[in-house]
C-alpha cells in the first residue's frame, strides 16, 4: 500500500507544474503567445501556444488522474526535453542551465512513469486501458 501511495504522490508532484502552467497559458493567451514568439520557433506562436496548452494541461491532467498515463508521460517527457533544449539551453547562463537541468530531471521522472505505469489509484478504467 505504501508504494501505491508513493506512486500517487509522484504523479501529483510531476503533474502539478504542468496543470498550473497550462492553465496560466490558457487563461492568459496574449502573454503566453508573446513569450513564445520571442523564441523564434519555426512555427507560428499561436500554434506553439495551442500545443503547449494541450500538452501541459491535457497531459498534466491525464498523469494526475492516472488516465492514459503512459502516453501522457511520454508526451510530457518529450515536451520537457524539447523545451529544455529550445528555451533553456544557454551554456553561458547559469540560471538558464539550472532550468535546463530541471527540465531534464522532469523528463526523467516522466519517462520512469511511462515505464512503471500509474499505480493503483487511477481514474476508473485508467489502468485497464493500458496505453
Amino acid at each position: 500500500m505504501f508504494l501505491q501511495i508513493m506512486a500517487l504522490l509522484a504523479r501529483i508532484l510531476l503533474s502539478v507544474y504542468f496543470v498550473v502552467s497550462g492553465t496560466l497559458k490558457l487563461t492568459m493567451p496574449t502573454a503566453a503567445i508573446a513569450s513564445i514568439a520571442r523564441l523564434h520557433l519555426p512555427l507560428p506562436a499561436q500554434l506553439a501556444w495551442l500545443v503547449a496548452v494541450l500538452l501541459e494541461l491535457g497531459g498534466g491532467l491525464c498523469v494526475l488522474l492516472g488516465y492514459r498515463t503512459r502516453p501522457a508521460a511520454i508526451a510530457l517527457g518529450s515536451f520537457c526535453i524539447v523545451t529544455g533544449l529550445l528555451v533553456h539551453y544557454h551554456p553561458g547562463n547559469p540560471e538558464q542551465m539550472a532550468d535546463f537541468m530541471r527540465y531534464l530531471a522532469m523528463a526523467g521522472g516522466f519517462l520512469q512513469l511511462a515505464v512503471t505505469g500509474p499505480g493503483r489509484f487511477v481514474l476508473a478504467g485508467g489502468r485497464k486501458a493500458g496505453w
